[in-house]
């Protein structure tokens, strides 16, 4: 190429570099304009509280007073030795891991049904994810008038007992009303994270297992469970973190009664932090169970990840 060119080539490129370093820059001031709103509304409306909830918590602070001191660890030393926070948290590990397990084997059995060469398969989809749009306190609503007005009375009528009675005024049963209404819920998000690990698994697996005699039980357990083992470990881990924060299921259908039978821990910071001048106290324990959550999600992922390279 002669140098003139190589002169015009030159020439007509510097006004497009020119032209696109100026888009690219207009490009840049339009995604800080975007983001930096993002972010300056998340640190307002959720880094700002945290950072000042754990600030309160080493005060004795009740939520209105002006005035307020700095009492160290006393907060969280006392947290130990009270027996309604004990309580609080017993019922909510013991919530969460029952009903963890529930919801993980039923919404797997749902959408392997789903997953099937059946009529109507999305009409049956549709409808098992209905009950995720639902808001939780309605449907609290609704499952509290069933377990006190609609099963005594079919219980009453077909003889059977252990329906005669409204399950939700007995302190040793009415966990289980909570247990129901948080599966029967949660059930239609973890379907479809499993429906969309099945639909991952290539047919022709399937077929040269049904040639090596591998029956459907073989199947499940040496090539469905470990190709959707990760899916497995995102289910586990979300539905554990969401039944550890129960709130609105305990709100709508038994409010942490009968007496704190079935007083999970965000309904006791709730109550007692917002409306029992223990806002300092409380947030001390909202900071331990936080720390509580982020343990037990690590570990969660931890164990589950390693048994999936195990498989």
């Amino acid at each position: 190429m002669s140098e003139s060119n190589l002169s015009i080539t030159l020439k007509k490129m510097i006004p497009f570099q020119k032209k696109q370093a100026v888009k690219e820059k207009g490009v840049d001031i339009i995604i800080y304009l975007m983001t930096i709103p993002a972010v300056l509304l998340f640190a307002a409306f959720h880094t700002f509280p945290v950072l000042q909830g754990i600030y309160y918590s080493f005060t004795n602070w009740d939520g209105l007073s002006l005035e307020y001191n700095f009492i160290g660890l006393k907060n969280y030393l006392n947290l130990l030795k009270d027996a309604n926070i004990l309580n609080s948290y017993l019922f909510t590990f013991k919530f969460a891991i029952i009903t963890t397990i529930i919801v993980n084997v039923l919404s797997l059995l749902i959408a392997l049904g789903l997953n099937s060469k059946i009529k109507f398969k999305n009409f049956f989809r549709a409808t098992y994810f209905l009950p995720n749009v639902l808001s939780m306190l309605i449907i609290g609503f609704i499952f509290n008038y069933i377990f006190a007005n609609v099963l005594p009375v079919v219980g009453t009528k077909l003889g059977i007992e252990a329906l005669a009675a409204n399950i939700l005024g007995n302190e040793n049963l009415a966990w289980i009303g909570v247990v129901v209404i948080a599966v029967w819920q949660a059930c239609a998000f973890n379907t479809i994270l499993y429906l969309s690990g099945l639909q991952t698994v290539p047919e022709d697996i399937y077929e040269a297992s049904a040639l090596d005699g591998a029956n459907k039980w073989q199947e499940f357990w040496k090539i469905t469970f470990p190709i959707i083992a990760p899916f497995f470990t995102i289910n586990m881990v979300l539905a554990m973190k969401n039944f550890l924060m129960v709130f609105d299921q305990v709100v709508a259908l038994t409010g942490g009664g009968p007496g704190r039978a079935t007083e999970s821990i965000a309904f006791l910071i709730y109550k007692s932090g917002f409306s029992g001048g223990e806002f300092a106290y409380q947030s001390a324990n909202s900071v331990v169970y936080f720390i509580a959550i982020i343990i037990i999600s690590i570990l969660q992922i931890k164990f589950l990840q390693k048994r999936e390279v195990d498989m």
